[in-house]
């Protein structure tokens, strides 16, 4: 699995997504790369297509998409999220989630940006009638 997250930590961000999106139709995605030697930003954006991410029915979905070994970070947010939370949002998560990497806070620091996320997405996306679970809250990796 990874080398920077234990199975328990990996279950436990699981639970956080599933937690974050409690009363909100948004949808949250972790996916871990081992793989990518450059442009993981393209990876990241291709990611999210492979998860349909971009097929939300409010395109509200969040993808926190991590190169530990290259020491990468890209968050991508639809554009339902991203319209309502704007671009200095996304800064301000990307710097504390890497901040917290540099310290070897690797699992705090996802659990917290997901948590975060989750705020957001309550806020500008409360569930007002049934709440379907659009996406896998699984971990993915490659």
């Amino acid at each position: 699995m990874s080398i920077f997250l234990t199975d328990r930590q990996i279950a436990l961000l699981v639970d956080a997504i599933e937690s974050a999106e409690d009363h909100s139709t948004g949808e949250i995605r972790v996916h871990i790369d081992s793989n990518t030697e450059t442009k993981n930003a393209e990876t990241a954006f291709e990611v999210f297509h492979e998860l349909c991410m971009n097929k939300t029915a409010e395109l509200n979905a969040v993808l926190f998409h991590v190169n530990f070994e290259k020491k990468y970070l890209t968050i991508i947010g639809d554009k339902g999220i991203h319209e309502k939370v704007s671009q200095s949002f996304w800064d301000a998560l990307h710097d504390e989630i890497t901040e917290g990497f540099s310290k070897g806070f690797f699992f705090e620091s996802l659990r917290d940006a997901i948590l975060k996320t989750g705020f957001e997405l309550k806020k500008h996306f409360p569930v007002t009638g049934e709440n379907t679970n659009e996406l896998s809250n699984e971990i993915t990796f490659s």
